[in-house]
C-alpha cells in the first residue's frame, strides 16, 4: 500500500512538491517535482512499493486494466477487450496491439523505439505480461508485493516452494494463448480481482534488458539505470542521477487512448530536496504546487497572495497509524498497547499538523467493503482515564511505577513526521508519566529497523493500492503480506498461529474477501478491524490523509480521489 506520487493534492505529511519551468520541449510544458525521503528506492515494477515508486511505474508502464484516479472505477489499459468466466475465475484478456517497447537514446536526445535482434520493432506481447507476473513471483526476486499476486492459483507454491522442490511457473495461472492474448486463472473469484491486474508488478517488463536475449546484454538489477531502462507508458525514463534528480520524457510513441491520452506536457523532473526549500522555491515563484507544513500554516492562510492559492482539503485514500511490537517489553502486554492507543488526542493531531481526518478505524472510509458501526467504543478512541487505569494495573503486577516504563519509537526522518512524533511523545508522557524515546533514520534504514523489531512502536501508513478493503486487511495484516513482518501478530516467520485473535482475524477476513454480498462484506470487514485495532491492539490509526495545499492557478489536473495521479492529464496553461 499502501503511499506512492499517488496524490496530486499533497499535504507536507506526504512530503512532495510540484514545480513547473516552461522549456523548449515538443509539448512547451515541463513539470518539476521533489521527493524529500531521500534517494527514490527503485523504479522496478517488481521492488517498487513506497508512492513515489508505485506513481513512476505506473507512468513508464501500463498494466492490462488501470484504475481511474477521479472515479476508482477500472478501465481498460493495455487490454482492448476481456472476459470472465462463468465461475468468476477466468480472465481473458486481449492484448492493445502496436505498442512499442520505447529507450531514451542520450547521443540524439530523443526518446525512441526499441529494436530486437532482427531490427524490427519491439510490440508489447502477451509474453511480456507473462514475464512480469514470473519475475515479480520468483523468490529471488523478493519483491514485497508479491504476496498480492497470491490471489493468482498457484502463484503462492510457486513463490515459497517447498525446500528441494523446482519452482516451475507453467503452474502458475497466467496463461500465454497468444502474442496478444493472456489468461489469469484466480484462486476464488473476488469483486477486487480486476484491481490486482491493474497492479504495477504484474505489468509487462523487458526480459531481454534484465535477462538478456541473442543480441541484448542483460544487465540484471541495473536495468533500470538511465542508460538502459526500457518501457512503454505515457513517459519514459530519460535521466536518473541518484540522491539529486530523475526526469521523465513524453512518449512519442504511445498511442493515446480514451483512458489515457498521449501526454500534454514535455515531461516530469523529480528532485531530492527538503519542504521547506520548496516552499521558499513557491513563494519565488518557482514552483506551481506546495504542501502548508504547520509551522506555516496561520502565515499562509493570513497572506493576502498566499490564502487565494490555498485549495482545501483533499488527499491519498491513505491511513496514518502506528504499529505495537507485541514481542517487546513493555509493549508485548495488551494492556500497555491499549493504554498508549486510549492516550492520543487524534483530534489534536490534526489540528497540530493541518492534516486530514482523525482516523477511528484503519480501513479507509469510502473504500469497498469500509467498517460502519455507531458504536462509540469501535474503533480509536481517546479517553486518558482508561489509559491510566491500564497502565496502573501493569505496573501494580510489577511492583513498579509509570516512570519506569520506557517506549520507544521509531520513524522516517521529516520535518513534518518530526513534528508528529514529539506531538505523540508529549501525549503520552503527560497523560502516562512514561518515558517515551524517539529514533528517527533515513527510509531505507528506517525499513530494516522495523522490520527488526528492535523498537516499540513504529510510525507506518498504507495507502490504497486499490479500493477495497481487502487491500487494508488481507494485503497488509495476514501471514505473508506486507506489514506482517512488522507486526509479527501471530509468532515468529508466521509458523505457528497460536494467537486466537489473529486466528479470529484472519478466518474473518479470508471470509470477506470470498464475499460477493456488499452488505455482508461491511459487517466482517467491521469485526476484523475491531479485532485489530480493539481487541489485540497490534495497530493504532490517528488520521486519514489530507490537508490544503498551496497551488498556481495555471495547473490545470483532474483532482484525484483515489490517491493516484496521472500526469498525462496534466496541463499548464
Amino acid at each position: 500500500m499502501k503511499t506512492f506520487y499517488k496524490s496530486m493534492v499533497i499535504s507536507c505529511i506526504l512530503a512532495i512538491l510540484i514545480i513547473a519551468a516552461p522549456v523548449s520541449a515538443q509539448q512547451g510544458k515541463f513539470y518539476r517535482t521533489f521527493f524529500q525521503s531521500g534517494d527514490i528506492p527503485s523504479i522496478d515494477q517488481a521492488l517498487v512499493g513506497d508512492q513515489i515508486g508505485i506513481q513512476l511505474a505506473d507512468e513508464m508502464t501500463v498494466g492490462l486494466l488501470r484504475q481511474n484516479e477521479v472515479s476508482g472505477a477500472i478501465e481498460n489499459g493495455m487490454t482492448e477487450s476481456f472476459e470472465i468466466s462463468a465461475d468468476g475465475r477466468v480472465y481473458t484478456f486481449k492484448i492493445r496491439q502496436g505498442v512499442p517497447w520505447v529507450r531514451y537514446n542520450a547521443e540524439t536526445d530523443a526518446v525512441e523505439e526499441a529494436l530486437d535482434c532482427d531490427g524490427k520493432v519491439r510490440i508489447v506481447t502477451a509474453s511480456d505480461f507473462a514475464y512480469g507476473a514470473e519475475r515479480t513471483l520468483r523468490a529471488e526476486t523478493a519483491s514485497d508485493y508479491a504476496y498480492v499476486a497470491y490471489a493468482i492459483e498457484g502463484a503462492e507454491a510457486f513463490n515459497t516452494p517447498e525446500e528441494g522442490k523446482e519452482p516451475d511457473f507453467a503452474a502458475v495461472g497466467v496463461k500465454v494463448i497468444d502474442d496478444f492474448t493472456i489468461e489469469y486463472t484466480f484462486v476464488e473469484p473476488g469483486v477486487f480481482n480486476q484491481n490486482i491486474i491493474s497492479m504495477w508488478m504484474l505489468h509487462a517488463m523487458p526480459r531481454w534488458v534484465i535477462e538478456g536475449d541473442a543480441c541484448t546484454e542483460g544487465v540484471a538489477e541495473r536495468w533500470t539505470e538511465s542508460e538502459t531502462y526500457q518501457g512503454y507508458g505515457p513517459f519514459t525514463l530519460k535521466e536518473w542521477i541518484h540522491d539529486s534528480h530523475l526526469t521523465l520524457l513524453a512518449n512519442p510513441f504511445w498511442p493515446g487512448t480514451e483512458e489515457i491520452p498521449a501526454p500534454s506536457i514535455a515531461g516530469v523532473t523529480i528532485h531530492i530536496m527538503d519542504s521547506s526549500a520548496g516552499l521558499s522555491e513557491y513563494e519565488a515563484g518557482n514552483m506551481d504546487n506546495a504542501g502548508i507544513t504547520a509551522a506555516d500554516y496561520d502565515r499562509i492562510i493570513t497572506d493576502p497572495v498566499l490564502s487565494a492559492e490555498v485549495v482545501d482539503l483533499n488527499g491519498d485514500v491513505g491511513t496514518e497509524f502506528l504499529i505495537f511490537n507485541p514481542n517487546l517489553p513493555p509493549t508485548n502486554d495488551v494492556r500497555v498497547r491499549k493504554a498508549l492507543a486510549y492516550a492520543i488526542d487524534r483530534d489534536a493531531v490534526v489540528t497540530t499538523l493541518k492534516a486530514g481526518m482523525p482516523a477511528k478505524a484503519f480501513i479507509h472510509p469510502g473504500v469497498t467493503g469500509a467498517p460502519v458501526s455507531d458504536d462509540p467504543d469501535f474503533g480509536a478512541s481517546f479517553n486518558t482515564e482508561k489509559a491510566r487505569e491500564l497502565i496502573a494495573d501493569y505496573c501494580a503486577e510489577r511492583g513498579i511505577t509509570p516512570g519506569d516504563i520506557t517506549v520507544t519509537v521509531a520513524y522516517n526522518t521529516s520535518e513534518s513526521r518530526k513534528m508528529y512524533m514529539e506531538l505523540i511523545q508529549y501525549m503520552w508522557s503527560d497523560s502516562l508519566g512514561i518515558n517515551v524515546e524517539l529514533k528517527n533514520s533515513e527510509w531505507k534504514v528506517y525499513k530494516v529497523e522495523r522490520e527488526d523489531g528492535t523498537s516499540n512502536v513504529y510510525r507506518a501508513t498504507w495507502v490504497q493500492d486499490y479500493m477495497d478493503a481487502n487491500n487494508f486487511t488481507k494485503d497488509v495484516f495476514l501471514c505473508g503480506a506486507s506489514y506482517q513482518a512488522v507486526t509479527d501478530w501471530p509468532s515468529v516467520g508466521c509458523v505457528e498461529r497460536d494467537d486466537p485473535l489473529y486466528r479470529e482475524y484472519e478466518e474473518v477476513v479470508l471470509a470477506a474477501a470470498r464475499e460477493l454480498d456488499p452488505g455482508k462484506r461491511v459487517e466482517l470487514y467491521t469485526r476484523s478491524d475491531e479485532i485489530l485495532i480493539n481487541e489485540a491492539a497490534i495497530i493504532t490509526p490517528t488520521y486519514y490523509y489530507g490537508g490544503p495545499f498551496l497551488r498556481k492557478p495555471n495547473i490545470k489536473a483532474p483532482v484525484s480521489l483515489t490517491g493516484y495521479e496521472r500526469w498525462e492529464k496534466w496541463t499548464i496553461e
